[in-house]
């Protein structure tokens, strides 16, 4: 898989190795211990609702440092929908003022991870794309 569509920089794979850690930890963190996990976003009312989006978002984020790590192809689609996804809410959920404030730091890093993958994106060299 060393060529064409299937290489990605060094950079654009650091993008995603940093974001799946950042799943990965946000989202085993309801399930190790949810008092704290409240105690940080604010209370919660069905609490298997949020270990399920945790289970997933640390699914994505296995997905992402496994293929960066191993070089494979990176998920990029993925890696656009999940982060728009948790920027959209997180903004959309704020605003409204169903969920604390601090998941605008939350919807500020997904942000930081669309802008620098999509620089990266476009800065590979042609015969990267």
């Amino acid at each position: 898989m060393g060529q064409g569509v299937n290489r990605h920089s060094k950079a654009l794979s650091n993008v995603f190795l940093f974001q799946g850690a950042y799943f990965l930890i946000t989202g085993i963190w309801p399930l190790l211990n949810m008092e704290s996990f409240m105690v940080a976003t604010g209370p919660k009312q069905d609490t298997w609702l949020v270990e399920m989006v945790g289970l997933l978002a640390a699914s994505i984020g296995l997905t992402f440092l496994v293929t960066s790590l191993r070089r494979q192809r990176l998920p990029v689609l993925l890696g656009y929908a999940a982060a728009s996804s948790f920027l959209i809410m997180d903004i959309l959920y704020v605003a409204r003022g169903d969920i604390s404030r601090i998941y605008l730091l939350d919807a500020a890093l997904q942000a930081i991870f669309l802008t620098a993958m999509t620089i990266f994106i476009v800065k590979r060299p042609k015969q990267n794309r």
